[in-house]
């Protein structure tokens, strides 16, 4: 760990535990895990990047399609934020920080970018997590407008939004085709930062080279006020994977003791994994 990186973790935690977090500030935090070099100054310099892009919209904007209108021609079209397929192969589509920078990255941290320079002009905009696919919405539910960031801010129609669901879930779109209003909800702030860091482990699982990412991604996770209990097992794992056996073995006995009230049988299978790991220190 680098000697900034409890301090960093210190304000994301009192961050995440606020009574308003505020989702830059939680992105950008772990943007520098990612990014250790970057310090303080990188990500004031990131904060700064967000207020300058919102400097650059129209003054007077009013209604949900004319700020669909303008964020996508601002931000998708003069500045080139978009995303591709390529983009699911690179940690820096996950790191807020690099997204400003590059201008590319996953849905979810284009949809950080769309929602906090939006925020910051006078918009009302939240994120929505469809599943499979992040986008955003803008507006009050009567008006609301679906836009894409990752799609250069497309806007979505209603069919739109139930075509992604129905791609993500492998179900044809129509009647019983799984979508709801609930859908299309906002989505919590802590919610979207789980699942920031979320994408961010599943990057890392299929890369057992980068168990440090996968190490840093799931403590950060449990510093969130509200998290899986599987958490602290997957930390075990990674610990363990990382030659760490014996906190890793503590840690899953711990583990078992939570689950061991209501899963008897999956509490005993973790306890000899608990075991295997202590072996591996003879």
């Amino acid at each position: 760990m680098d000697p900034d990186s409890t301090g960093r973790r210190q304000r994301f935690a009192e961050e995440a535990r606020g009574e308003r977090p505020d989702l830059a500030t939680l992105c950008l935090l772990i943007g520098a895990e990612g990014e250790p070099a970057l310090g303080e100054a990188g990500t004031d310099a990131a904060q700064a990047e967000l207020d300058r892009l919102a400097g650059l919209l129209p003054y007077g904007v009013r209604g949900s399609r004319a700020w669909a209108a303008a964020l996508a021609e601002l931000l998708g079209g003069r500045l080139g934020f978009h995303g591709s397929a390529d983009d699911y192969e690179r940690l820096e589509s996950s790191l807020l920080p690099a997204v400003l920078r590059r201008r590319r990255g996953l849905p979810i941290l284009l949809s950080v970018v769309w929602m906090e320079v939006a925020r910051r002009a006078g918009a009302r905009v939240y994120g929505v997590a469809l599943p499979g696919h992040f986008v955003i919405g803008l507006g009050d539910p009567a008006e609301q407008v679906l836009a894409d960031p990752f799609a250069g801010g497309w806007p979505l129609t209603g069919q739109d939004a139930k075509n992604l669901v129905a791609e993500a879930t492998g179900t044809a779109p129509g009647p019983g085709d799984g979508f709801s209003p609930d859908l299309i909800s906002p989505a919590d702030p802590l919610d979207i930062v789980l699942r920031v860091l979320n994408n961010i482990r599943a990057w890392a699982a299929a890369r057992p080279e980068r168990s440090d990412v996968a190490l840093w991604a799931v403590e950060l996770s449990l510093l969130l006020p509200s998290h899986p209990a599987r958490l602290r097992y997957d930390h075990a794992h990674v610990l363990i994977q990382r030659g760490e056996f014996l906190s890793g073995a503590t840690e899953m006995e711990a583990y078992a003791e939570v689950v061991a009230a209501v899963e008897p049988s999956t509490a005993e299978a973790i306890r000899r994994r608990a075991r295997a790991a202590r072996a591996m220190l003879n």
